[in-house]
């Protein structure tokens, strides 16, 4: 069981905002389902609250202690604020020292709860300071099973553009498939390393905190490349450091059938199937033409390719049924 409570407050009576809820509609449009139209995780969506009660009521409500899943999910988008007690989610009826809920009493929620993994996303200003130290010393440890992920550091803006948050526009483009793995799989470090490069050297910066022990997978979508081909690693490779010598014998161009020269051994049907399989691995990463630039001229002059750093990764997880 998968679970998400999605959150985005534009109706602040000072200071409006015109993306939060814009934000979370999407936020919760891709959580529902995976790339194949699979389902994925049980949404409920809330853009209306007007009140801390009401909020609290929810939060408190997800990370219930006698509420078992096996990754829940909370989102949100709005304003946020940091005073000397600490960090604090706001609601529209904000007043001085009771801004909305305390970032701390979120984290002690879910640090209690039965939920196997939990997840939280804020797109809100000083967001970074989840998980840090009060000013007066005192902290909420994050356990295990907990990852965090802010749209900006503790003393930084987080910005609006075009009616959207520019953290979570690059989250939900993240979730799409940018920040898959060769699998497909779209974990939460793999969102916070394609948000941190994709923001260059924007002045608002990401924040990533976790303290997992096991894969956590937010989303799916079809693989770069198919997982039976994947698994053909440990078949090409016996071992890791090995290199699979080619000919000319696995490119298709070297035939008869087209009109070019054409040099022994020919094009063999098993070959060129072999071929195509690590011009695909080739294309994610996990292979190189050993003295060559490209497959092809490291087939047409029996050349050899090996794995790469990754691709030893993947073997390994191909040798241990992982794929």
């Amino acid at each position: 069981m998968k679970k998400a409570l999605v959150i985005g407050i534009n109706n602040y009576p000072n200071a409006p905002l015109t993306g939060a809820v814009n934000d979370a509609k999407s936020i919760s449009y891709l959580l529902k389902t995976n790339g194949n139209d699979s389902k994925n995780f049980e949404v409920k969506f809330h853009d209306e609250i007007k009140t801390r009660g009401e909020l609290l009521k929810l939060i408190v409500a997800f990370f219930d202690l006698d509420t078992e899943a096996d990754m829940g999910l909370l989102y949100f988008a709005g304003h946020g604020y940091v005073n000397e007690l600490g960090g604090f989610i706001v609601t529209p009826d904000h007043e001085s020292y009771n801004e909305g809920i305390a970032m701390n009493d979120i984290l002690g929620l879910a640090n209690k709860s039965k939920i196997r993994n939990k997840i939280i996303i804020l797109d809100c200003c000083k967001s970074g300071i989840f998980g840090t130290p009060t000013e007066n010393g005192s902290i909420t440890p994050i356990e295990t099973g907990t990852t965090i992920l802010t749209s900006s550091r503790k003393n930084e803006p987080s910005k609006e553009i075009n009616g959207h948050g520019v953290f979570t526009n690059l989250l939900i483009e993240g979730l799409k498939g940018g920040a898959a793995d060769v699998r497909g799989h779209i974990s939460p470090g793999g969102l916070y390393a394609y948000i941190d490069q994709a923001l260059g050297a924007h002045e608002q910066r990401p924040v990533f905190k976790t303290n997992v022990i096991e894969f956590v997978q937010l989303r799916s979508i079809n693989p770069q490349v198919p997982l039976s081909t994947l698994r053909k690693l440990i078949e090409y490779f016996h071992r890791p450091s090995d290199s699979l010598q080619l000919d000319p014998s696995f490119e298709d161009t070297n035939s008869n059938d087209v009109e070019h020269e054409v040099i022994e051994p020919y094009a063999d049907p098993k070959n060129v199937l072999i071929f195509k399989d690590l011009q695909k691995l080739e294309s994610v990463g996990l292979i190189i033409p050993i003295g060559e630039e490209h497959m092809y001229y490291a087939a047409m002059r029996s050349k050899s390719c090996k794995l790469t750093s990754l691709g030893h990764h993947y073997w390994r997880l191909a040798r241990e049924d992982r794929i």
